[in-house]
């Protein structure tokens, strides 16, 4: 089986060397950069990139400007890793597309855990039959899982990133139920932080607003206190 391929980008030599080797023991293939410029040549040079893992602080353009300029044309998943760790700082990354963020200091090997949990995506399994489900529909909209790609009733592809498609999956898997914030980040596999700050908040923000763009009317409903409800009726087609 081919290695899945991660960028890492880091400009910290020390701690982009031990990241690297760490991801490598753990049957990743890797490329790093230490700045912009060499990111995007280590996108373009060799198997196309499964996740990056991008540094804030970066000299010249920094993490949070390469996430924007990436999320233009890509929805690779994305973690990002910095010393800035603030509330503040975890919600922008997300809002900007991220899929994961992670401040330092932190165990590498969590790192390399939570590379792996938003890895291992893959499609919806029937409960009772045990049988793969590819395709849902729900309120005139398609979801591929296969191809992990949501059409609106339109036919129009939505654009998702990695994590808005799993927190989607989720609500898919259980609709008309309610479910707390902390179990829905431990459903959808995210992996965001903790299960205290607003996290899932921007992840549900994020996803209702491309809902509404592409011309629903999103059934995600707040339950004031507890978490959200998927209120629509999810048939497997």
């Amino acid at each position: 089986m081919t290695a899945q391929t991660i960028i890492l980008v880091e400009d910290d030599p020390g701690l982009r060397t031990l990241i690297a080797r760490l991801l490598q023991e753990n049957g990743f293939a890797v490329r790093t950069a230490a700045t912009a410029p060499e990111m995007w040549i280590a996108l373009e040079n060799g198997p196309k990139a499964n996740l990056i893992i991008l540094d804030i602080m970066l000299p010249g353009t920094n993490g949070l400007d390469l996430c924007r300029q990436i999320r233009k044309s890509s929805d690779v998943p994305i973690i990002f890793i910095s010393a800035k760790g603030s509330d503040e700082d975890r919600i922008l990354g997300l809002e900007l597309g991220a899929d994961d963020f992670l401040a330092k200091p932190f165990q590498p090997r969590e790192l390399v855990a939570r590379a792996r949990a938003i890895l291992r995506r893959g499609p919806m399994t029937d409960q009772e039959s045990g049988r793969t489900r590819d395709e849902f529909r729900f309120n005139g909209w398609s979801v591929y899982f296969s191809r992990r790609e949501l059409r609106s009733p339109t036919g129009a592809i939505v654009d998702l990133t990695g994590a808005e498609f799993d927190l989607l999956g989720t609500f898919i898997s259980q609709p008309q139920r309610v479910i707390g914030r902390e179990r829905l980040i431990e459903l959808s596999r995210t992996r965001l932080s903790d299960s205290s700050d607003r996290s899932i908040d921007v992840l549900v923000s994020r996803l209702r607003r491309k809902l509404t763009a592409a011309g629903g009317d999103p059934p995600i409903v707040t339950v004031r206190g507890i978490g959200y409800m998927f209120s629509a009726n999810v048939v497997p087609a």
